[in-house]
């Protein structure tokens, strides 16, 4: 069954479902451009590691079991051990526990010379909240920018502040930036709302290339249906991050319309 927005389904943000959706898309995208792109190009999936701590690990949706399970078994079954009363006592808090968030990217590289050509990156939490996750990935964009290697970032996520970017006061949900070597500091922005399609976009490669279209709407709106979201979303809850009353409002109208609540 098919996501009943006509865009991006704000519902798969969830910080428990975007991983999934996360890497389901990279590899969407692989799968789609590979047979494009060849003989000339190659298509690569790499991975990137971030360390992250505490409630940060939470937010992707990383649960602490072994935390979790610990406390739980302790306030399950007593200690048989004397303790001395202590004239203080201590209150439970929590302590900062390292996390390896591993995360997905895509990079073209031209088979004659493996020179990266085009990098593609599809941000996630891990990206865009502050900590040493965004400032591991601003530079890593910086080097990107520097280069002469092309840039496609594509930012589905409507929490936390947007990718640097000047010369625009645009304050819309979801962006997807096209950045060609040959052309910066000029750049290409598709900007778009809950309310819209994704807007598909050409992949920019070497000169005198054709250059063939991504279309993420059609991409993720096939994760959906394979992957059964319509059987793993609560579309009678608010999503999450929540949305502001207006887009609310719009958003309860459509799932009613679409028989969805």
């Amino acid at each position: 069954m098919p996501s009943p927005f006509p865009g991006m389904d704000p519902y798969l943000e969830h910080p428990e479902i975007w991983p999934g959706v996360h890497l389901l898309l990279i590899a969407a995208l692989a799968e789609s451009l590979s047979p494009q792109l060849r003989p000339k190009y190659s298509v690569s999936v790499e991975v990137r590691m971030y360390e992250t701590s505490g409630e940060q690990s939470l937010l992707v949706g990383i649960p602490d079991v072994s935390i979790q399970n610990s406390v739980h078994d302790l306030e399950k079954k007593p200690s048989q051990v004397a303790v001395s009363t202590l004239p203080t006592q201590p209150i439970r808090v929590n302590v900062p526990v390292p996390e390896t968030v591993r995360q997905g990217y895509l990079e073209i590289r031209e088979v004659a010379t493996k020179e990266v050509v085009t990098a593609i990156e599809v941000l996630s939490p891990v990206n865009k909240r502050p900590g040493k996750g965004r400032q591991t990935y601003e530079s890593k964009r910086e080097r990107v920018l520097g280069s002469s290697t092309h840039l496609v970032e594509i930012d589905l996520l409507r929490a936390w502040k947007t990718m640097p970017m000047f010369t625009n006061n645009n304050q819309s949900h979801y962006r997807i930036l096209v950045s060609r070597g040959d052309c910066r500091p000029s750049a290409d922005l598709y900007a778009f709302n809950l309310q819209d399609a994704i807007p598909p976009f050409l992949l920019p490669l070497g000169a005198r290339d054709c250059e063939p279209i991504i279309d993420l709407q059609v991409l993720l709106s096939n994760i959906y249906e394979r992957a059964a979201y319509d059987l793993k979303l609560d579309y009678n809850a608010a999503p999450v991050p929540p949305l502001s009353a207006v887009d609310a409002a719009w958003a309860n109208t459509l799932l009613k319309e679409k028989g969805w609540l």
